[in-house]
């Protein structure tokens, strides 16, 4: 079978969860049969690259360049036996695929649209083009993909007229390999984090979704040993940035050893801060799995997160990491308990250690990439 997988994000540009997990995905989907790549952006090896600079929409809402690209996407993969597309960035020219060309369309579901409405604050009117991308996409595709059960409920929640019998649940995966305990400490030397301090770590990107305001105000009660390093990109809005810079303006007037980093790091350097917080901390409001908490798992680093979306499914509390409550309408008290969960590790370093042993336990055992791959090959044959 010839399988194109359609998506935004592909190495070296990735920036979330989906295009992690479609590296990871298309390296296993490579030794069972033959797959091509399409993503967005510049050239690069593995993958046809279609940039979403149209000269004809300069100045045009960024939403209606992506669908510009998703019509070039879709004219490259005649031929193809069947498309995968990954976000509603990708979604039409699945769709357009599945129209075009008679083939079966699979969608897997990161996120949804319905689910973050901050993102209007992005995107303006080219939200409502997001959205109705991806509601006719799913609700036409042959199959969709849930990246946990949480997602699955979400996914029919939002979009009821899909029928149920569609939306299987494949968990994403870990690279146990890669991702593993790095004693070297030289990435940490260099940012000036003190090595007879403990730490606690986020990465990700700045977006309403991730939470980090949230844990910004929850530093302001950890104890005062504790160092926080945040490998944070760049915020998704100018009022978001605004919102994170007053949080941290706040918090290095209160303590230090909070180091903020902005550039994206290398995964290795990444692999060398998780390994060696004292925990990872995951504020999302939204999160439909979560792979970054399985990366710091795998990395025998205890996690701290919000119990939302599918990362009950990830984290077991109190045997890998504390989960907390996530209500919106007490958000002092969610920052108050992720403050204390942090601070009851600080108080008990060797439970700490004990989650993060457990962890990596759980992401080798459980969340495999292989039997990803062997389950999406699976899904694509009952198709044809």
């Amino acid at each position: 079978m010839h399988v194109s997988i359609l998506t935004r994000e592909y190495p070296p540009d990735v920036y979330g969860g989906a295009g992690v997990h479609v590296d990871f995905l298309v390296r296993e989907l490579r030794k069972l049969l033959t797959v091509d790549v399409h993503c967005m952006g510049e050239p690069r090896l593995g993958a046809v690259a279609h940039s979403e600079d149209d000269a004809r929409l300069i100045g045009a809402n960024p939403a209606l360049r992506v669908l510009s690209t998703d019509l070039e996407m879709t004219g490259a993969i005649a031929g193809t036996g069947l498309a995968h597309s990954h976000t509603w960035y990708a979604n039409m020219a699945g769709h357009w695929a599945k129209l075009l060309y008679g083939v079966p369309h699979v969608v897997t579901a990161h996120s949804l649209e319905p689910r973050r409405p901050w993102k209007a604050e992005q995107l303006g009117g080219g939200y409502a083009l997001s959205s109705w991308a991806e509601q006719t996409a799913y609700e036409s595709a042959d199959a969709v993909i849930a990246v946990s059960n949480g997602m699955r409920d979400d996914v029919l929640a939002c979009y009821p007229g899909i029928d149920p019998d569609k939306v299987k649940v494949i968990y994403n995966g870990i690279d146990a390999e890669f991702y593993h305990p790095d004693p070297a400490t030289h990435v940490l030397e260099r940012l000036g984090v003190d090595l007879n301090r403990p730490y606690v770590t986020f990465v990700g990107r700045i977006t309403r979704q991730k939470g980090v305001p949230h844990l910004l105000r929850a530093g302001l009660r950890l104890d005062p040993s504790v160092q926080l390093v945040l490998l944070a990109g760049a915020a998704d809005t100018a009022e978001l940035k605004a919102e994170t810079d007053a949080a941290i303006a706040e918090l290095t007037a209160t303590r230090d050893g909070v180091f903020v980093v902005s550039e994206m790091l290398p995964r290795e350097e990444v692999r060398q801060v998780l390994t060696h917080a004292l925990a990872f901390c995951c504020p999302s409001v939204y999160e439909p799995l979560g792979i970054v908490n399985l990366e710091a798992m795998a990395c025998e680093t205890a996690v701290v997160a919000s119990a939302v979306g599918g990362i009950p499914e990830v984290v077991t509390d109190g045997e890998t990491g504390t989960l907390v409550t996530y209500n919106e309408n007490d958000i002092t008290g969610f920052e108050r308990d992720i403050a204390d969960a942090i601070n009851a590790l600080v108080a008990d370093p060797a439970k700490a250690e004990a989650m993060g042993r457990a962890g990596r336990e759980r992401a080798v055992t459980h969340f495999a990439w292989q039997a990803v791959a062997e389950q999406t090959v699976a899904l694509y044959n009952s198709l044809r």
